[in-house]
């Protein structure tokens, strides 16, 4: 490829940071947002007019017109070997060391996060991406800086997910045509781009979680990205395998659909509990009926909430592939006392989605 990228960058070029951002690679994350940029700005004004219909009083059910595929017996395809166990992941940030530790952890799967732990900075957004072309090639390095300890990757490591930021966000340094282009596009292009074949080549692959869905065709929107990045780079349908995290309450009523959307590409869903509490709230913000105490009081034994898990398990288990458990709020600190309380409410949480039918968390 010769051309030169009609993206600009608002934002300086460091020293190393060339292999990130070249030419190539933003070509490919021009070509991703000049097919599919039209489509996420009508997916938002679905959601914008999703939201008013709500606030005059309208309720969420599922799809009439998706009746046939939530009773059809359809499945998504195959999962590969190395996702067949997903008992323990981790998640944190995509900072060098951090990054090191959780795919020395011992957990099943690290998904590196572009998304809510991550600030989208400049620096933080091409380093990490720095990271991940490292972390697929297993030449993942740290040194500390006053110390001198070396961080490096372990024989075995977790398998390696990615999360790029939802379809509502813009990556304000990257324009195209004078317009910010999707954050989503962004982080999915340039990960995908630099690590499918390295990852396929260490008998792994390209794989994703796909955050902040509210609708079906936002999933169909992300499964027609993933086949034009296939086709561009030469490989398979179905070399990237997506979870997608049922954090919105539309998403709820569309798990089905959403899948059979992604049937190719799926490895799942995930419960993302604190961001539904939240989408729960802001959907419902007109309607004084559904008022909630503090969402730190919300717990997952509510009956709403155990109604959504529990549907999130039998919906995927009767497609074929992996329910998620969601994330612990209860934090180890260095306090004995502290983390004696923290793990026993862990140790509740996670006995709860196994007794579920999680098949990890």
């Amino acid at each position: 490829m010769n051309r030169r990228t009609r993206l600009q960058l608002a934002a300086p070029v460091k020293s190393g940071w060339e292999r990130i951002l070249s030419q190539e690679a933003l070509c490919f994350v021009e070509d991703l947002a000049t097919e599919f940029e039209p489509r996420r700005e009508a997916a938002l004004a679905d959601r914008r007019e999703l939201a008013r219909r709500l606030d005059d009083g309208a309720s969420l059910d599922f799809l009439p017109e998706t009746r046939e595929v939530r009773e059809g017996t359809w499945k998504a395809a195959p999962l590969p070997a190395d996702l067949l166990d997903r008992r323990v992941e981790i998640t944190g940030p995509t900072d060098r060391k951090m990054m090191i530790n959780a795919l020395n952890s011992g957990a099943n799967v690290f998904m590196a996060d572009f998304e809510d732990s991550n600030s989208p900075t400049w620096d933080n957004l091409v380093q990490g991406q720095a990271n991940l072309h490292d972390a697929a090639r297993r030449t993942l390095r740290y040194t500390t800086p006053d110390t001198g300890k070396e961080y490096r990757l372990n024989e075995r490591m977790a398998v390696l997910f990615v999360r790029p930021r939802g379809w509502h966000l813009p990556e304000k340094h990257v324009h195209l045509d004078g317009r910010p282009i999707s954050a989503s596009l962004f982080d999915f292009g340039l990960a995908f781009f630099h690590n499918a074949r390295a990852l396929v080549g260490a008998g792994t692959g390209p794989y994703f979680y796909l955050p902040k869905i509210e609708h079906h065709r936002e999933a169909r929107l992300w499964n027609d990205v993933f086949l034009k990045a296939q086709r561009a780079l030469d490989l398979p349908v179905g070399t990237v395998k997506a979870t997608v995290l049922v954090e919105t309450i539309p998403a709820a009523f569309q798990m089905d659909e959403i899948l059979y959307e992604l049937r190719e590409h799926s490895a799942g869903l995930n419960c993302g509990r604190w961001d539904y509490i939240f989408s729960f709230i802001k959907k419902h913000r007109a309607r004084a009926s559904f008022l909630t105490p503090d969402r730190s009081l919300v717990t997952m034994q509510q009956p709403f909430l155990r109604a959504y898990a529990q549907l999130a398990v039998r919906t995927c288990h009767r497609r074929g592939v992996h329910a998620m458990g969601g994330m612990s709020a209860y934090i180890p600190t260095k306090d004995e006392a502290t983390n004696r309380t923290a793990f026993e409410q862990v140790r509740s949480d996670k006995l709860r989605e196994a007794s579920d039918g999680h098949d990890g968390t």
